[in-house]
């Protein structure tokens, strides 16, 4: 059975002061961290690409795991909505090239959001199993500096850059359990990018947040016979500070079991989740966690990860 091997991650060193920030715009210490929940938000260089961001996670994997070697790796996948110029070609191609990969492998992107991560791991499960594959990469890199306008107070205080790898085989030790998923292309217009620069409605967002996550994992934990008692963590999408505090108010059942860590990170996309995952969970005691993540398209998943 194919589940998660490893975790491995990327932030850039440099990157944006919020306090700074946010005195711009006539917001204080209090609003900074109780609202978007991030002091600093680490950006790419200039001349770094998506790709380069992908590499340097995936190197990062590479040197954490020995077991794992480039030319045993099969499938790589790449979730992204920024990738490299003009995104064509595809991203995981460019990573391919740059990593090394055997011209075997099997590369392509998912084009997700913030709840991407939860939808490339169980795509990347299913695709490995059947095919037979043994080795997968799913990697995460969506900068959004590449499309956010610093002058808008909406969105330049909430982004930060970052790239995770993780690594799919055979004897994990996190197997992944029940899943759902959903769609709203209703919702697509509170974010989206028009001319190259992002816009997001983030009173429509934080509402459908609230809504609907904390519903959509008790419908999990119903459908896997499961109690809030029974898991250890919630690894939600950090979306901002105030959406996790929401999310672990309204779902009713144990709020302190809700991880909330994005104060030298910021809202990372497809990377939040991962990014928990390996700081958090992968070398704990936990048998049980949850996954969530939503945001655009409107697009949202949930899952349960567990040890065998």
């Amino acid at each position: 059975m194919i589940g998660i091997k490893g975790i491995a991650s990327y932030v850039p060193v440099a990157g944006v002061d919020n306090y700074a920030q946010g005195a711009k715009f006539d917001k204080d210490e209090e609003f900074i961290l109780g609202k978007i929940g991030s002091a600093f938000l680490p950006r790419k260089d200039d001349g770094q690409e998506t790709s380069d961001l992908c590499v340097e996670a995936a190197n990062a994997l590479f040197a954490n795991n020995p077991g794992l070697k480039r030319e045993s790796v099969d499938v790589l996948i790449v979730v992204t909505q920024n990738g490299d110029e003009e995104g064509l070609p595809h991203t995981a191609a460019i990573v391919q090239d740059k990593l090394g990969l055997p011209t075997t492998v099997a590369a392509f992107d998912i084009s997700l959001g913030c709840s991407g991560y939860v939808y490339g791991i169980y795509a990347i499960k299913g695709f490995m199993e059947a095919a037979g594959l043994k080795n997968g990469l799913l990697i995460t890199a969506d900068p959004y500096s590449k499309i956010v306008d610093p002058e808008d107070r909406n969105t330049t205080m909430l982004f930060g850059d970052a790239a995770t790898a993780t690594w799919m085989g055979e004897d994990a030790p996190w197997h992944l359990g029940k899943a759902k998923f959903g769609t709203d292309g209703s919702g697509a217009p509170h974010l989206k990018v028009s001319d190259g620069v992002f816009f997001m409605n983030g009173r429509q967002v934080f509402n459908f947040a609230l809504i609907k996550v904390p519903a959509h994992l008790h419908e999990l934990l119903a459908d896997s016979d499961l109690q809030a008692s029974d898991i250890d963590a919630f690894c939600i999408h950090q979306g901002s500070a105030a959406i996790v505090d929401a999310v672990a108010r309204r779902f009713e059942g144990e709020p302190e079991k809700f991880i909330k860590d994005m104060v030298e990170t910021g809202n990372t996309v497809s990377s939040s989740i991962p990014l928990l995952l390996e700081k958090h969970v992968l070398d704990s005691d936990w048998k049980r966690v949850a996954l969530s993540g939503f945001g655009v398209g409107l697009s949202w998943g949930s899952a349960i990860i567990y040890r065998p």
